[in-house]
């Protein structure tokens, strides 16, 4: 997604072209991120930072990093180091406070190339494995919104057709396009689009900070269950309001025809 996934221009597979020879990947770009960024676990603030470095790396998401003066290094145990593909070095840090411990918290960039030096002894986390994390105020959500990515609903009269073998699943000439930066369109269909009996809920709800948590869902055909087939927006955010409890289908494990053409992933 955005600049470093998904098709992204510099990703490792850009959908799009350079007027120039295209830049040497794995590529590294960083800049300045305006918010205030706080980390907080084992009921302590491990990282209250207004000096944050957001770091795009081909193949990464986008990370937060913060400098050591921000950062309670007082509380982080050192671990193995680790070679990264583009930035060099990076070290692990465990987490150690009075109420719970956590290993491979954080990764420090001890040894940056020199074109990249400005990277020196910057800290990121990974969020999924402290206790909350705040963007000024605001309590954190599945990963921090990269700037250069985006999410555009639109209405559209192109004919869906969802089916298992000769089975239909669902049909509507009134479905919605889902546009996310970097990866292909998605097509969502409003409920009573989808024949009854078919869908069977799944324990397994992804989070998105740019759509809200996916509900998955299995399609069940005369006994064969394929897993995780589909998914509905249960609490959208954005543009995705549009759509709220609308399914939309995996191409690679369902047939889905759009205008007579089938879709791959």
């Amino acid at each position: 997604m955005a600049l470093t996934l998904g098709t992204g221009p510099f990703s490792e597979q850009p959908s799009g072209h350079f007027d120039v020879d295209p830049p040497v990947r794995p590529l590294l770009f960083w800049e300045s991120f305006p918010k205030r960024f706080r980390v907080v676990s084992g009921g302590e603030t491990i990282v209250d930072s207004r000096n944050v470095v957001a770091l795009h790396e081909t193949g990464q998401m986008m990370r937060l990093c913060a400098p050591w003066s921000d950062v309670r290094r007082d509380l982080l145990t050192p671990g193995a180091s680790s070679q990264g593909a583009r930035i060099g070095p990076l070290r692990s840090w465990s987490l150690n406070t009075a109420h719970s411990g956590t290993d491979a918290v954080a990764q420090s960039i001890d040894a940056p190339p020199p074109a990249a030096a400005p990277l020196q002894d910057l800290v990121f986390f990974d969020l999924k494995k402290v206790d909350a994390w705040y963007l000024e105020d605001d309590l954190g959500y599945a990963h921090p919104r990269d700037p250069y990515q985006r999410v555009d609903v639109q209405r559209t009269s192109r004919h869906v057709l969802v089916r298992v073998g000769d089975t239909q699943i669902a049909e509507t000439l009134a479905p919605a396009m889902l546009f996310e930066t970097s990866l292909a369109p998605r097509f969502y269909l409003p409920p009573d689009a989808v024949r009854p009996g078919f869908l069977v809920k799944s324990e397994t709800v992804s989070e998105c900070p740019y759509k809200g948590d996916g509900q998955h869902w299995h399609v069940v055909v005369d006994g064969q269950r394929i897993a995780d087939a589909a998914w509905s927006l249960t609490t959208p955010l954005g543009d995705a309001l549009m759509i709220p409890h609308w399914f939309s289908f995996y191409p690679e494990k369902l047939t889905v025809e759009v205008d007579g053409e089938q879709l791959h992933s």
